[in-house]
């Protein structure tokens, strides 16, 4: 079962630690290739898209309907957003920072994959000048439960 207990300071802080000891290795290997499935007329998919190329990762985009593919891939209706991304063997659901993504895929837990409800003001593809960004958890969610993954205020983690 996934620990749904708050995310602790020292969790965190190892958490990230070991983004930065082996995420330079997976980075000289090169990062996966995010496949992100996107509503053709969305503005905010092709900001997080961007997003997440200027932070390394090679995407790939498909237009086209989301929700059948959130549904075959299962994503909890609660924890749905704009887009899907697939990437490493994992669901990546919404505005999900890029930093976040390259935990998962180095520390790979057990489960489905991260999502961030909602569209929240500052995240990935959402920046609404003048604005403060949102607090919010990505979300790691799978068929044995879900848990908080990281806490962020726009995209920066949040200890």
């Amino acid at each position: 079962m996934i620990d749904t207990t708050r995310t602790t300071r020292r969790a965190v802080v190892l958490g990230m630690a070991a983004s930065v000891a082996f995420g330079r290795h997976a980075l000289a290997q090169g990062l996966s290739t995010v496949a992100v499935t996107k509503d053709p007329t969305c503005g905010c998919c092709e900001k997080w898209v961007a997003h997440l190329r200027e932070n390394g990762f090679t995407v790939t985009v498909t237009e086209g309907p989301v929700n059948p593919l959130k549904v075959r891939l299962g994503v909890p209706r609660e924890l749905a957003s704009c887009h899907t991304a697939q990437v490493g063997g994992y669901v990546v659901e919404g505005h999900v920072p890029a930093g976040a993504i390259k935990r998962l895929l180095v520390e790979k837990p057990q489960g489905t994959g991260l999502a961030v409800p909602g569209m929240p003001t500052g995240s990935p593809g959402m920046v609404v000048e003048g604005m403060e960004p949102d607090v919010y958890d990505v979300v790691l969610f799978g068929p044995s439960g879900r848990g908080t993954f990281a806490r962020y205020r726009g995209d920066t983690v949040q200890l």
